[in-house]
């Protein structure tokens, strides 16, 4: 009897800790990135009262008479399954989306987290809300690239993302329709266009291009006219004694009589390029270190108007020329990358978000605020982290990982669980009757 009732003591215990867990469970049903847990028993052991025996000619086998001695708690399992995406659209919430965590870090050393709901300190840190870094990979001054060592705290707003440098123009482009009958384009005429370009220094000017038919038809003259450089507000820069450009840069552009576009004879296409040059060998003006090359291959010769324009950069946007440009906006890709949108129009990667991964991520042990950190079972982390993509994953910008609570599962176990403790406490009640009875029996 007393063997009885220390089972339903132990039945009673185990079925209060599933019901904590459970309550905790749907306590935080809303709790973003949420992880849930499961309990399961065992039996603790068995008495024996009689071993088994083996089968003889006269008499067959027998099984062993255990009886047990209640149950006990098998395992507290942390289920690391994925969570429902909920969306926010707030740009610095994120989403794992496959397997990883997110690194943190404070006074105490690393930790991580499947909750992505972060936010900017007041000095630009990538923070979560209750202040810890969020920790990746930061980019190389020189190169731009990012350099995937030791983690860091990412610092969205540093001194050196706040602004991007100015850039010198390499490159332009010359493009539209000339139409072969327009009366301007005679050679005592000519069309007139700007060629935006910028010095190393980010201060913008403008040269002059002329184009003009020649004596040959279906060719016309492309021309970069000298001492034509002026600074923003129209004021020339050159003088007679030193113009700038010092000469006439000019090519001829053929155009094919069947397509209407230019004819290139050389193999790179290098005829179909004028070089501009301002630099101080020549001019005086040292703002150009190079020499701008201006491509006239996508100029046409169709029937329509003349709408020739020029702008700064080859066809890809390269080479443009900027001036320096305040940080305006960014966003954070699927790949954790952070780009940062300038004022000038540039973009520049600011860093990367890394994660970790573990052999046995549900080995991690809960501290509190949606953050784990390693155990002996978990898997070491390296300090580097991985890309969140090299495992398939990505990263889901604007959405939250919900909790993996399934309050359907966790309302029948509540059910099961009270039907549980409320049988153990019959075996308790059962227990006192017969013991009762036996004291009853000296009467």
């Amino acid at each position: 009897m007393m063997r009885s009732m220390y089972s339903g003591v132990s039945g009673l215990r185990i079925h209060q800790t599933r019901m904590d867990v459970i309550g905790n469970n749907i306590a935080n049903v809303n709790t973003t990135g949420f992880k849930s847990g499961r309990v399961t028993f065992n039996e603790i052991f068995s008495q024996t009262l009689q071993g088994a025996s083996g089968a003889s000619e006269s008499i067959g086998g027998r099984n062993p008479m255990q009886v047990g001695l209640g149950a006990n708690i098998s395992s507290i399992d942390t289920l690391m399954t994925e969570g429902a995406a909920q969306r926010t659209d707030n740009p610095l919430d994120m989403k794992i989306e496959g397997d990883g965590f997110f690194i943190v870090k404070d006074g105490g050393g690393f930790k991580f987290t499947r909750a992505g709901a972060f936010r900017l300190d007041e000095v630009g840190n990538l923070c979560n809300p209750e202040g810890l870094n969020v920790m990746g990979w930061r980019t190389d001054p020189t190169t731009g690239n990012i350099v995937k060592d030791k983690v860091n705290s990412i610092k969205i707003l540093s001194p050196e993302n706040m602004y991007s440098d100015p850039s010198m123009t390499k490159n332009a482009t010359v493009s539209g329709n000339i139409q072969k009958n327009d009366p301007n384009l005679d050679s005592a005429k000519g069309v007139y266009r700007q060629v935006p370009i910028y010095d190393s220094l980010g201060y913008k000017y403008t040269v002059d291009l002329k184009i003009c038919q020649t004596a040959t038809a279906n060719e016309f003259d492309i021309r970069i006219m000298a001492n034509s450089l002026k600074d923003k507000d129209g004021n020339k820069i050159g003088s007679a004694s030193n113009p700038i450009p010092a000469t006439d840069a000019n090519k001829t552009a053929t155009f094919d009589v069947n397509t209407g576009k230019v004819v290139s004879s050389a193999a790179d296409g290098s005829d179909t390029r004028l070089e501009l040059t301002l630099g101080a060998t020549t001019t005086g003006f040292s703002k150009f270190s190079t020499p701008i090359k201006i491509d006239f291959s996508n100029l046409t010769l169709f029937d329509g108007k003349t709408t020739v324009e020029a702008v700064g950069g080859d066809e890809d946007g390269l080479g443009a020329g900027a001036p320096a440009g305040k940080l305006s906006s960014f966003e954070i890709g699927t790949d954790g990358k952070i780009l940062g949108k300038y004022s000038n129009s540039k973009t520049k990667i600011l860093g990367q978000i890394a994660v970790a991964n573990f052999q046995n991520p549900a080995g991690l042990q809960k501290v509190g605020n949606n953050l784990f950190q390693v155990t002996s079972n978990s898997g070491e982390f390296d300090g580097i982290g991985k890309e969140v993509t090299e495992d398939g994953g990505s990263l889901n910008g604007g959405v939250l990982e919900m909790s993996n609570v399934d309050l359907s599962r966790e309302f029948t176990d509540m059910i099961t669980t009270q039907r549980g403790f409320q049988a153990n406490s019959r075996i308790i009640t059962a227990s006192d009757e017969m013991l009762q009875e036996l004291v009853n029996l000296k009467r």
